[in-house]
Formats: structure tokens, sequence, C-alpha cells
């Protein structure tokens, strides 16, 4: 089915089109500088396409919210825990509700956080959701920067591996990305390189005029023409929207926007005194407090003085307390596998992607007063395959298991959490897990992606499958020298491993 969405009119005097099947499987890129009508051209493609798609708008200054009262989508306060956002983008793609992230009011690090939790619950929906739907993202350079900021690392790389899982990966899922952004030099280029469709507005640097240039196949000359566009005009090209470069003027919008471009407005008529009186003398309704003095700022020491400073030797030491009380290993320890047994309480965490589980295990970490550095993510995965094959003690502190740990090291950390589940049953002589118990220790429901890692298990030489004679299944462990006891390939999940072992 071709639907046409009329985004305006071509310099040709004939009507723009967009066809939306096209920008499903192809994704579509905006660029144009502040007041170029970036915003007013997403607006258009929204409330042309409303009735026909799926839409999820990031929006981080709330302009979008507006949609809501024409067109019925539900707008999503980003002020919740990144848990709970990921929570809500799942029943979205369930449900098939437009929204509007509201990401208004929070400081950038918080806006790329609830950015990649929204984002990844998109992409992680169960594969019978994978329905048609448009996600806009606008300002995309505050979400896929090309270079580190003022943002923390781990922020930037949660927001960058999102935004390139939707415009990488996300066509397979049923996910088309429109990306705008005022500077293509500051937006990565993998996550712009992915778009097929593009709608250049008004650049005037240089380098932004270049990047634009390489999308749509120009030469530099050619490039100057951006700096000509005027308001509301864009060059169009792509397989949605045209095969050559085309200049279009973008229609009318039913909805506004809630911040609007500055106005002129005469000054008011109050002059000389009564403009005096107006500034001087407080309000009835005004709050007056005392200002607020800055003590006086510290002659600056001289360069001589510092200097002895330094090389002074350091005082001798009256006793090794230190500012902080010790911290108690054991006690750490221990409340650390208290909170990883919560999370593995939760049916649902199986499912959920790594970075989500390591949010939700801070969180929870910080509730606890856990002491201490909480572990580094790697370290938590390490700890989370160890906590999910379910060892008792006895089992835990044996030469064996902690031979089979060594194993898992060699593998990768997705593939980790299945080998101990193995090892776990092996080394305490339980039956051989099913199918759907290794493919919830994957992380899937994919019994068909449990096998394959079996047999990639017994490509390394790691294991060594077989039935008996009633067809169950027993894997053998050589590095080990034991084996499970023979078990159900088809029975159901029973659970994590540690809910099996209790």
């Amino acid at each position: 089915m071709t639907v046409a969405i009329d985004m305006g009119m071509s310099n040709k005097g004939s009507a723009a089109q967009l066809d939306l099947e096209e920008l499903l499987a192809t994704r579509l890129l905006v660029q144009g500088n502040s007041g170029s009508g970036k915003s007013h051209l997403l607006r258009r493609l929204l409330e042309q396409s409303a009735n026909w798609v799926q839409q999820c708008i990031i929006d981080p200054e709330g302009d979008f919210v507006t949609l809501a009262e024409k067109f019925g989508h539900v707008v999503v306060e980003a002020d919740r825990s990144e848990h709970e956002l990921t929570r809500i983008a799942g029943r979205i793609r369930q449900h098939r509700v437009s929204v509007v992230l509201n990401l208004e009011g929070l400081e950038a690090d918080a806006q790329m956080r609830c950015a990649a939790a929204f984002l990844g619950g998109l992409f992680d929906a169960e594969r019978d959701y994978w329905y048609p739907m448009l996600v806009v993202v606008d300002e995309a350079q505050l979400f896929a920067p090309a270079a580190a900021g003022e943002v923390s690392d781990e922020a930037r790389k949660l927001s960058l591996g999102a935004m390139t899982n939707l415009m990488c990966r996300g066509r397979k899922r049923g996910l088309a990305g429109v990306i705008a952004t005022q500077r293509l030099a500051k937006l990565a280029k993998n996550v712009a390189a992915e778009a097929s469709n593009f709608l250049m507005g008004r650049t005037f640097l240089d380098i932004d005029m270049a990047r634009a240039g390489d999308l749509l196949g120009m030469d530099k000359r050619s490039t100057e023409m951006f700096r000509d566009l005027e308001r509301g005009h864009f060059i169009a090209l792509g397989p949605a929207l045209a095969r050559r470069p085309l200049n279009i003027a973008i229609g009318p919008v039913e909805t506004q926007a809630r911040s609007t471009s500055p106005k002129l407005m005469p000054l008011p008529e109050a002059r000389g005194e009564d403009a005096a009186d107006l500034i001087f003398t407080p309000g009835a309704d005004e709050d007056i407090r005392a200002p607020i003095r800055r003590a006086p700022q510290p002659a600056p020491r001289p360069t001589a003085d510092i200097l002895a400073q330094l090389s002074a030797p350091p005082p001798p030491e009256l006793g090794r307390t230190g500012l902080f009380p010790e911290i108690d290993e054991k006690e750490r320890e221990d409340a650390i596998t208290t909170v990883l047994g919560e999370i593995l309480e939760d049916p649902e965490a199986s499912y959920r992607s790594v970075a989500v589980l390591y949010q939700d295990f801070l969180v929870r970490c910080r509730i606890r007063r856990v002491p201490g550095a909480p572990p580094d993510l790697a370290d938590f995965k390490r700890r989370f395959a160890v906590a999910r094959a379910g060892v008792d003690t006895g089992t835990e502190q044996s030469a064996l298991w902690q031979q089979a740990l060594a194993l898992a090291q060699t593998l990768s950390d997705d593939l980790q959490g299945v080998f101990l589940v193995l090892a776990r049953a092996a080394v305490t002589g339980q039956p051989c897990p099913s199918d759907a118990t290794l493919a919830r220790a994957y992380g899937s429901h994919s019994t068909g992606r449990a096998r394959r890692v079996l047999t990639h298990f017994e490509e390394r030489d790691l294991i060594v499958l077989r039935e008996d004679f009633s067809g169950n299944r027993i894997a053998a462990f050589p590095d080990l020298a034991c084996e499970t006891g023979p078990g159900d390939p088809n029975a159901p999940a029973m659970g994590d491993g540690r809910a099996a072992a209790e």
C-alpha cells in the first residue's frame, strides 16, 4: 500500500509528496540551522501521517506536546526512573499508541539517559509487537554527539548506542528513524550515514554545508545554495522524496509549538521618573530579601610562597586513621548478593538489556546503602551470570566450580550465563536444563537460539552432548570431568538457576 504524504510545494509548481511506506524502510535526516523551519517540517510530517502510522517523538524542548490535543498523542513525562520508562516503551509497542516523550526541564545528562532507556524499550519489544512506528528525534546531535562533551561518558555511550540501534537495526523491528539536527558536524557520522532520505535547510557554516553536500552528492560550489534558502524551504533527496535534489516549501500546520520565535513589540510609554519608579520601587507582592553580598576575594599568594610550601617536607603522621570508616568487605558482598537476588526475583529480568539491569542494580544499591563504590559494568555482568546460575555455598567454594568460572571467562559476556547454568547442573548432578531454560538464561524467548549456543559450546570443545534411550539430553564437560543428568530438552523453562535450585 502506497501512502503519499503532502509536505508542501516544489519549486516546479507541483505537490511535494513523501512516500510513507518507502520512508519506513529507508529513514530520514533533517538538517537546518536555528530558525530554518526544521521543527515546522517535523510537525507537518507528523500531522499528515498521524492517521496512517504509530508515532513516537523524542522531544527535548517540549515543543510537540501540543499534538496530544488534536491527534491524541499521549505525553510521557520523563521524570520517571529509567526502568519505568523502559516498561512504558514496551507497552507502547504492544498497544500501538502514539506518544511524545517530553524531556523538557531535565539536564543534558538526564535527557540522554532517559532517551536511551526509552529507545531501548522500543527496540527490545517482543517480535509479536514489531508494528511499523515512526520514531522522530528532535535535536539529534544531543543524543548522538560526534564527540565527548560536558556529559558523562556513560550517559553518552548509552544514548549513542540507542540511537545507533534505531538507525542501523531498527528497520527490521518496524522502527523508522527520523532525526533532525541543527549541526550535521556535531552529529555522529555512523548515525547520520544510515539515512537514505534527506531534507536540508538553511545552513551557514562551511563544515555543515560540506557534510550536507557529501550526503547529497553535491560539489563544493553547489553547496553555497544552502545559504540562500528561505525559512521553510528545504532541498529534498531520497527514494521517498525525489531522485534528484528538489527545492520544496513546507506547507502549513494545524498545531503550534508552545515556544515561538521572538516578535518585535513596541516599548511601553513610561519614561523618565515613571520608569525609574518602576525599577527602584518594590511591588506590593514582591518578595523582598536581603541582598547576597559576596566575601571579598583574598589577595593572591606570591609564587615563591607556593613553591616553598610544595618543597617543604610533609608533617609527621599522627596516626593511620582515615577520614572515612573502613568498609566491611563481607557486609558489602552480602549486600550486593542480596540486591542481585532481588533483581533475579523479577520474572522479566532475564529479558531486559544489560544496560537497563545495571541501572536497576545501581538504584537498588543506593536504596540499600551498599558501602563502597558499586561494581562497574563488567564486574556486574560477571556477578549477574554467577547469581543466575544459582549455586549453593558449598558448591561455590569447591575447586570444580572455580574451574567452571575460569572456563566461563573465556566466553563473551552474553554466553557466560548460559554456560554457568549448564555447569551448575553438571557439578551438582542435576538434569540437563531444557532449551527454554537456556533461552531464558540467554535473555531470549527463542529456543532456536539456545540450541545454537549449545552448538557453539560443542564447537569449542567445552561440552559434549548425547541422548539416552528416552531422548533426554546429557551434557558432559571434558575439562571438569563431570556431566549433567538426563533432561528433557523440550521441557518448559524452570526460571533462573537460582530459582530452580531453591
